[in-house]
């Protein structure tokens, strides 16, 4: 059975996060934003741990290999540079704001109804509309112990209250969530692939939680990474058997957009009807969204990007694991790295700055041990390898 410890003191809104692990740190339920007096945050605001996102800087390197943020080696499609740069000679009309042509290309390319179709701004956006629309002070929100940050950051941003919930050996445990549920449960956060660990779960795992949980609650299913799975519909089947299921994906990881921050999502009619009503009518630029567009049709490109991807994510994985640096079997654009110590992790990502490699630790993750480095092209990858085995020779 699932034992559920009071995460710190209690919230601002009076009542208490919850977490799987203890010693996750207090609340900050007394603090207020710098240079406020009367002047008070919403509960659940002054909670919130800034995101850290993945550096891309080494002070006094050059010419340094950014694999901290699982982005595309590759980069955008040459369709997509050219539909952004079109773009700009339009840049005194506003977007579109019902992005009629992206949806309509989504429904074409994934088989999926275009009017149950809604695009944010990475798929960050869409899951902060769905905290928004369907959780709130007295509600929880269920997240895996090692998920998206996100999930956390949203559920607070909405004063509702998030539940952590653990895994095992890295890998979403649907019984644990279904002990966690409860006449409170709002929404129920999956990330699958899972990221930062790179682990899944099978279609009968997921339709098992969808039909286990509570009927007021909403299991959604983050697919960032579902494009690097060989005919992984990213729960899309489930969507279309169920009322109570949504999932979101993005076009910053395997179509390489990230700094053009498109996300959509897909759901029942009557879910995606709610969360327009909270849309803002242009959260997405006409340059984003026909650089998206394009990317999304360029579907050659797009099955490269996945083998070489497949290619070097296996390469790197089991370079490391003769070096004696285990990895879970990886289903995304990164792998996890695990070190025998939280100290050997720090120590060897200290090592690889010196030689310009730039990888994310993740004891924020509650992985301390360990070091997410997203698979780069051939000679990232390479690079990678020769500079832990000289670490792991005593180079350090």
């Amino acid at each position: 059975m699932l034992k559920i410890s009071l995460y710190g003191s209690v919230l601002l809104n009076g009542k208490s996060g919850f977490s799987c692990c203890s010693g996750n740190g207090m609340s900050k339920q007394n603090k207020k934003a710098d240079g406020m007096t009367a002047i008070t945050a919403q509960p659940g605001i002054m909670d919130i741990e800034l995101y850290q996102s993945g550096s891309g800087h080494i002070e006094g390197v050059d010419n340094v290999i950014k694999l901290s943020s699982n982005e595309n080696p590759l980069g955008p499609s040459e369709a997509a540079i050219k539909a952004y740069q079109n773009a700009a000679f339009s840049l005194h009309r506003y977007p579109s704001s019902d992005q009629a042509s992206l949806r309509g290309a989504i429904g074409e390319v994934y088989g999926l109804d275009p009017n149950r179709v809604i695009c944010g701004a990475g798929s960050d956006e869409i899951i902060a509309f769905l905290c928004q629309a369907f959780a709130g002070p007295g509600d929880e929100v269920i997240h895996t112990e090692h998920g998206f940050a996100m999930y956390r950051i949203s559920t607070l941003a909405a004063g509702a209250t998030p539940v952590e919930v653990c895994e095992n050996e890295r890998v979403t445990d649907v019984d644990a969530i279904l002990d966690a549920c409860n006449a409170k449960t709002k929404l129920v956060f999956i990330a699958n692939p899972n990221n930062p660990t790179g682990t899944m779960i099978g279609e009968a795992d997921l339709a098992r939680l969808a039909d286990g949980m509570p009927k007021q609650a909403i299991l959604v299913l983050d697919g960032a990474y579902a494009e690097y799975v060989e005919g992984y519909d990213g729960g899309a089947a489930l969507v279309e058997q169920r009322e109570n299921v949504f999932m979101t994906r993005t076009f910053s990881k395997l179509y390489g957009l990230g700094s053009l921050r498109v996300g959509w999502g897909y759901g029942p009619a009557a879910l995606v009807d709610v969360l327009n009503r909270i849309r803002g009518p242009f959260n997405l630029s006409q340059s984003a969204l026909d650089a998206a567009e394009a990317a999304l049709r360029d579907i050659e490109y797009t099955n490269h990007c996945r083998r070489e991807n497949e290619k070097w994510r296996a390469w790197l994985a089991n370079g490391l694991s003769e070096l004696g640096v285990p990895s879970d079997v990886s289903q995304a654009n990164f792998v996890l790295a695990r070190f025998a110590n939280q100290e050997e992790a720090e120590n060897c990502d200290a090592y690889l700055q010196t030689q310009g490699l730039v990888v994310r630790r993740v004891a924020g993750y509650k992985l301390p041990n360990a070091l997410r480095i997203t698979v780069g092209d051939e000679s990232a990858c390479r690079q990678v390898v020769h500079a832990v085995r000289n670490f792991k020779a005593g180079a350090a």
